[in-house]
């Protein structure tokens, strides 16, 4: 079983992207021996309210089994409870908010509230550090990357958080992870699609000193390529169970809490 927790399907905003239907988010995983994908509609997160593509997302997971939902969920607005709930009714393994682009303070009382709520409903939370690497980005796009000291202050705003941080790289993972408690740090999992492989030694490195239960597989396709993330698992020095765990165990562990 391989399970890509970071995946997308829509349009993306500025600039052409293949690939970016259900129907071709299915063959690429086919491709690639991807059992399962959840995933995120990608427009949304650059409208004003990202939440009008969750019915659209809903859909297609329903259409598609293997692709689980992860809805968006903006806190500034007035139904985010609402729709909290109805993700939780949709079975959703996480949920996700991207405050940069929505405009609001990634650890302001609006994100800490929605953190608090996903604790106690018991549903991670997933939040992306970027997209784009920034020299690619259109000059119409503005939005801030994630702050390492945001996601220090949203894991802090409650005991019962669990956070799913994507598109994270090497400095930013060992400012968070050895800024925080042991505890703290173990309600934390990071994708491996912006951390370098070999010739870096970047992803060896992390495994090493932070371990492979903090880490999950993720693609970011279609804006990446899907085939990078398993290939970086293929030429690292990786023990039959941690690849496992990477690949599956630990986004099983994310899911059930």
């Amino acid at each position: 079983m391989r399970v890509d927790v970071n995946a997308f399907v829509g349009s993306y905003p500025y600039r052409r992207v293949p690939g970016t239907s259900p129907e071709a988010l299915v063959a690429a995983m086919d491709r690639t021996g991807l059992d399962q994908a959840w995933v995120t509609h990608l427009p949304g997160v650059f409208w004003r309210d990202p939440t009008e593509g969750n019915a659209w997302l809903l859909e297609c997971a329903r259409r598609h089994p293997r692709l689980l939902p992860v809805p968006a969920v903006h806190p500034g607005l007035a139904t985010w409870r609402d729709t909290l709930r109805q993700a939780l009714e949709a079975k959703a393994p996480a949920v996700r908010a991207d405050p940069t682009f929505y405009g609001i303070d990634p650890a302001g009382a609006a994100m800490r509230q929605l953190a608090a709520a996903c604790g106690e409903a018991d549903v991670p939370l997933a939040l992306a550090v970027r997209f784009e690497d920034g020299r690619q980005r259109h000059p119409n796009d503005h939005a801030a990357e994630l702050p390492a000291a945001a996601v220090r202050a949203l894991i802090r705003s409650d005991a019962r958080v669990r956070l799913l941080v994507t598109h994270a790289d090497r400095p930013f993972i060992e400012e968070v992870h050895f800024g925080s408690t042991p505890a703290e740090a173990a309600r934390m999992w990071w994708d491996i699609c912006w951390i370098w492989g070999p010739p870096e030694d970047h992803l060896q490195t992390l495994l090493g000193t932070i371990g492979s239960a903090r880490f999950v597989l993720g693609t970011g396709q279609p804006l990446r390529l899907p085939e990078n993330a398993g290939a970086k698992l293929d030429l690292l020095d990786l023990s039959a169970g941690d690849r496992a765990a990477i690949e599956c165990g630990n986004a099983r562990a994310l899911r059930d809490g």
